[in-house]
């Protein structure tokens, strides 16, 4: 019985140590706990999600894939309503907006004891930000293409006294080029041309600045060679 997991998930998975206890906020069908747990990576998970549709189908897989007496399910808004003894925190598919809520909410997270494991589907640049100016230091971050569309996914710690991303590294942070892989130079372009439309329909001269700055970023071949080495 295959598990019809997504590139994204599999992804954000990726970033579950060994041994972690994870909570999966907005966990939909349950299929990131369920892999995690069928794949002997993660001890446990608190799986939990704002609607009681999508925590019922997260139980009935959890069942059919013979992972239920791993998994604790919690219908709650975020982390509102769920235990904080967990290693990691997995937000996957939400914009990020929502996950600025989700960490609002939860002064208790800015502590080194937790992991944010964040796979953010709009806004990302403004989600950079936030965490920049908030104590949260993005430790490493990789490009992923799932069918037409790229995305990113983010292993984010808490760490206060680390220096704030500028406003080019809310579009293109440092991590990126730390990690890289085939993708990069892809959303390295993508980036760069979403900022052109943008600015030529807008008189915006700080996001006219940052085009400027990601364009003394290494040209497309530059970014190849980096890849290859």
């Amino acid at each position: 019985m295959k598990l019809p997991i997504s590139d994204r998930l599999l992804a954000c998975a990726g970033f579950v140590a060994p041994g972690d206890r994870v909570a999966d906020i907005g966990c939909d069908h349950g299929y990131l706990a369920i892999h995690v747990l069928t794949r002997g990576i993660a001890r446990s998970v608190i799986a939990a999600d704002i609607g009681e549709g999508p925590l019922q189908s997260a139980l009935h897989n959890a069942v059919k894939f013979g992972v239920r007496d791993k998994i604790e399910f919690y219908l709650s808004d975020g982390v509102r309503n769920i235990p904080r003894d967990f290693d990691s925190m997995v937000c996957a598919g939400m914009g990020g907006d929502t996950m600025i809520h989700i960490l609002e909410s939860a002064p208790w997270l800015r502590n080194e004891k937790y992991r944010l494991i964040l796979q953010c589907q709009s806004k990302t640049p403004m989600l950079r930000q936030y965490l920049s100016e908030h104590g949260w230091r993005i430790h490493e971050e990789s490009v992923l293409r799932d069918g037409r569309f790229l995305y990113t996914v983010m292993e984010v710690v808490w760490a206060p006294d680390y220096p704030r991303l500028t406003r080019a590294e809310w579009y293109f942070p440092p991590a990126l080029l730390e990690n890289p892989g085939k993708e990069l130079p892809a959303y390295y372009r993508w980036v760069v041309r979403g900022l052109e439309i943008a600015t030529a329909h807008q008189n915006d001269a700080e996001k006219k600045q940052v085009l400027e700055e990601l364009r003394k970023l290494p040209e497309q071949e530059d970014l190849d060679f980096l890849l290859n080495e």
